[in-house]
Formats: C-alpha cells, sequence, structure tokens
C-alpha cells in the first residue's frame, strides 16, 4: 500500500525559539503539548492541509524509556538525537497500525511492537480534545540517526483543523522532504517498501512519489548543487536533511526569509534557510503549481 507523508519531526533543544524561529518565517505554530513520561517530550505543530511539522524538544530525561528489543523508544531516540546536534529527526507516513507492523517485520524493517499514544488537543476556542495515535516503527540500519514509523490517526476529525492551517507566509502544502546518502543506492530497497511505491532514477539519487509529497534521496554534492547550502553530516550513516514547502504567492518568496531576520538563499525559484539559521534543519519553500 502507498503511503503519503504524514509529518516531520524537527528536534530542538529550545521549543520556544523553535516556535519563534517558524511564527518569524510566517507559520501559525500550535500550543505546546506534553508527551508521556516514557518519551520526557514536548511539542508544538505547524499543520497544512493532511501534514504537519512537529517541533520537538526534550523536556525531562528522568522517566524515559531505554530502547529494547521489541520496543523503540521515542524519547530516547530524540534524547540521543539533540545530543549530537538539532534538525530533522523522524520522518511519518501515513499508517495502518498492526498491517504496517506486520509487514515491516515480514520485509526485515524492525520487528517492533504497536505504540498506542493518546493526549489531550485543543481547539481554535481552547476547547479540548482527545487525540489518539498508533505508531508502527521500522529501521534501515545504514540510517540510525534518522526516526521511521508510520501513523494511524485514530481520530483525525480531531487533530486536523483548517484554521490552523492558513499561515501568513501563504504555504499551503508540502512538495517533499529529502534524505541525503553517501550511496543513495543502499537505501533504494527500503525506501521503496517504507512508501510503497516504486523508485524513479537509474542509479544513485531516486525519488519516490509519494500521495502526498516526495521522499528523494541524494548524495552530499548533489544536496549542495540542488540547495546551494551543505548537507548534514553523514559519518554516522544516512540524514534526513531538507523540507520543501509549496508558497501559494511566490511574491512573498523573498519576504519568507527577510520577515525572519534571515540572509535566506534563492535558488532557482525557491528560497531556501540552511540549517545554519534553522537549527540544522534546510527549508525549502517553493512556489506553487497550481493555476489561481
Amino acid at each position: 500500500m502507498a503511503r503519503g507523508l504524514d509529518h516531520i519531526v524537527h528536534a530542538v533543544r529550545g521549543l520556544d525559539a523553535a516556535a519563534d524561529l517558524y511564527r518569524r518565517l510566517g507559520f501559525m505554530v500550535g500550543a505546546r503539548n506534553r508527551h508521556p513520561r516514557a518519551w520526557g517530550t514536548q511539542n508544538q505543530t505547524i499543520q497544512l492541509p493532511g501534514f504537519y511539522i512537529e517541533l520537538l524538544a526534550v523536556a525531562d530525561t528522568s522517566g524515559i524509556a531505554p530502547h529494547s528489543p521489541r520496543q523503540f523508544s521515542f524519547g530516547a531516540f530524540n534524547r540521543d538525537f539533540v545530543a549530537r546536534g538539532q534538525g530533522f529527526s523522524m520522518l511519518v507516513l501515513e499508517g495502518r497500525g498492526a498491517l504496517d507492523a506486520d509487514q515491516f517485520r515480514a520485509e526485515g524493517m524492525g520487528d517492533f511492537e504497536l505504540y498506542n499514544l493518546e493526549r489531550e488537543g485543543k481547539r481554535p476556542d481552547g476547547t479540548s480534545v482527545k487525540l489518539a495515535f498508533t505508531l508502527a516503527f521500522a529501521s534501515d540500519p545504514r540510517a540510525p540517526d534518522i526516526g521511521l514509523f508510520t501513523n494511524l490517526h485514530h481520530n483525525p476529525e480531531s487533530f486536523w483543523n483548517p484554521a490552523f492551517q492558513k499561515h501568513p507566509n501563504s504555504v499551503e502544502d508540502v512538495a517533499g522532504v529529502v534524505v541525503v546518502a553517501d550511496r543513495p543506492e543502499q537505501h533504494r530497497q527500503f525506501f521503496e517498501t517504507f512508501v510503497g511505491v516504486d523508485a524513479v532514477g537509474a542509479s544513485g539519487d531516486f525519488s519516490i512519489a509519494t500521495s502526498r509529497g516526495a521522499v528523494e534521496v541524494l548524495t552530499p554534492t548533489a544536496f549542495l548543487q540542488r540547495f546551494g547550502v551543505k548537507a548534514p553530516n553523514t559519518s554516522r550513516g544516512a540524514r534526513l536533511a531538507a523540507l520543501r514547502l509549496v508558497v501559494a504567492h511566490p511574491s512573498r518568496l523573498q519576504a519568507v526569509p527577510e520577515l525572519a531576520g534571515l540572509a535566506g538563499l534563492y535558488v532557482g525559484n525557491a528560497a531556501v534557510i540552511g540549517s545554519e539559521d534553522a537549527m540544522g534543519a534546510v527549508l525549502a519553500f517553493e512556489p506553487g503549481q497550481k493555476p489561481r
């Protein structure tokens, strides 16, 4: 089954600073949420239709559960990630719960128990709603610094809200995510199975078009040529490097970095915020292709 992009995790050392950065870039940022003590994390989210950016920080390490043979520890993974640096730590696709876990086990992509998460959310009017998700984790041994799982929303009507998806910068959609790897071909089979779609690209760099955004895997050299900024360090393996976002009004592209007090780069028709300015992440704002 083909899986579209669900969300990306931007792991940071200071949640307030990350929320401030994204607000200055013209996004509407949601309220702070607390995760279970076994995770020790807090987040704030930025919604687009069917996709969101999760700003995440570790708040309390005292109760974080350790990894075990069949338990992937969300908290331990992100604690260790931010100890090395900030940036995009996890890639999440649409989920089917137990069906995904069974497939990942059968394909040799990880034998992890499902994780059921419940937390409280808030509507724009301040009223509380209960949110519930089932997470199915996978693992690419050649990418130990990328957390990978699918996410099944049990009550999506309580999570997704058009009022949270209207941003002053006119970002309206996700174009895709970009992974960097020294040898992209080593990750091709994994990502084809994880996404459920065949890749395009005869050798080396490749791209997979999902039902919501693309997953691209590039060499660091190709990444630099494409975005004009350096890719994350790949000495430990492949890394989740960039998020591509669609801007409805191209006239606002130049204003995005300027409003945030950042220089920005302009590569082709895109405005790019490099990792030094975006807390370890690369953000590419691209003009929309939809007729208006």
